[in-house]
């Protein structure tokens, strides 16, 4: 007991307080009812005889120690005034912590890390963009059900039965972004197009009304299939881990053909089966394929001369296999709670 006294004696002689609220910690720690002084009393109650001598001296003076120590502090460090604090209407209201980085912007850095690697180049574009660039380029036929009010936030609409190229709306998709690249610059093209993209969806656990992507573009001469499979393997084993398989299943995207989704092998249960991936051992994650020639041709590029692929991914679904997080709404009500677990990530 002697040298736990004489560690917390170096201990306090070194401890410095800067405010009102580590003073009130240290105190609760130290000098309340069932502080560390409080403690050692009760194990000085069972101590032989023989010993309480030279431990009782020493337990008082760690006693006064505390206490000098904190009537130190106490003196000096005094809360603002009433008057002083009116004077500051900025001043918060208590003392604000360290901040952390979001979930979704840790991840966003993961994925943009991964294909930065492999000589992917980040492209930014407005959220605000022209039907034009979201749609017409992009081989969205008029009909196309994506253009309805049901699913896309119209911010002003020529004709509410014949969609115009000046239509301006709010992003579904950072494919936008693409198309001004392909009319900005000519391939070789090998660009990822991280951002927010807003779709009118009920808000719910499994879904939202604004969510992130990441699209990823590359054109060149004999781009092929076989290329998009080596980057989205390579992608997955350095997101989810080097034993992830991948699997790509047909599917359809007016931008793309042909198109594919694709599946990793669940993280959860190693592919034996679980609740998160319904049992199948697969979990699906992005959407790729070939771009579509109408696409190319749209953008001014040659499609006779000139192949290649694209994916996009949302960012919300990999950070929660990543925070196992059950509720998308999590995500944006900046619940300070929540927030907080993220503190120690990068």
């Amino acid at each position: 007991m002697l040298e736990k006294i004489d560690r917390l004696l170096k201990l306090i002689s070194e401890l410095t307080v800067s405010d009102i609220k580590e003073l009130e910690i240290f105190r609760i720690r130290y000098m309340s009812k069932k502080g560390i002084i409080s403690e050692l009393f009760e194990e000085f109650k069972q101590m032989p005889a023989s010993e309480k001598k030279e431990v009782g001296r020493k337990l008082n003076i760690l006693k006064q120690s505390v206490i000098e120590k904190y009537n130190s502090y106490k003196n000096t460090l005094q809360p603002l005034s009433a008057s002083a604090q009116v004077n500051d209407l900025s001043r918060p209201s208590f003392p604000s912590g360290p901040g952390a980085r979001h979930p979704i912007s840790i991840v966003r850095r993961e994925i943009i890390g991964i294909f930065e690697r492999i000589g992917f180049s980040v492209s930014e574009g407005p959220e605000i963009e022209s039907d034009e660039n979201n749609f017409t380029r992009l081989n969205f036929a008029p009909e196309h059900p994506a253009r309805d009010m049901q699913d896309t936030f119209y911010i002003s609409r020529i004709s509410a039965e014949d969609s115009n190229p000046a239509d301006i709306l709010l992003r579904t998709h950072t494919s936008s972004v693409q198309v001004r690249v392909m009319q900005k610059q000519k391939p070789p093209i090998r660009t990822i197009s991280p951002g927010r993209v807003f779709r009118n969806e009920a808000i719910s656990a499994r879904a939202h009304c604004i969510f992130h992507q990441v699209e990823g573009l590359y054109i060149d001469e004999n781009v092929s299939f076989a290329d998009l499979k080596q980057t989205l393997l390579f992608f997955a084993r350095e997101m989810y881990g080097e034993k992830t398989e991948i699997r790509l299943r047909p599917s359809y995207f007016p931008f793309t053909e042909p198109s594919g989704e694709m599946d990793i092998s669940c993280t959860i249960c190693g592919g034996k089966g679980c609740n998160v991936c319904k049992h199948t051992g697969w979990l699906e994650v992005l959407g790729c394929g070939m771009v579509h020639p109408a696409v190319l041709e749209a953008c001014d590029i040659d499609s006779s001369k000139f192949t290649g692929y694209a994916f996009g991914m949302g960012i919300e679904r990999p950070a929660m296999l990543k925070y196992q997080i059950n509720d998308l709404r999590m995500y944006y009500e900046n619940d300070i709670r929540f927030l907080e677990q993220f503190k120690s990530a990068f």
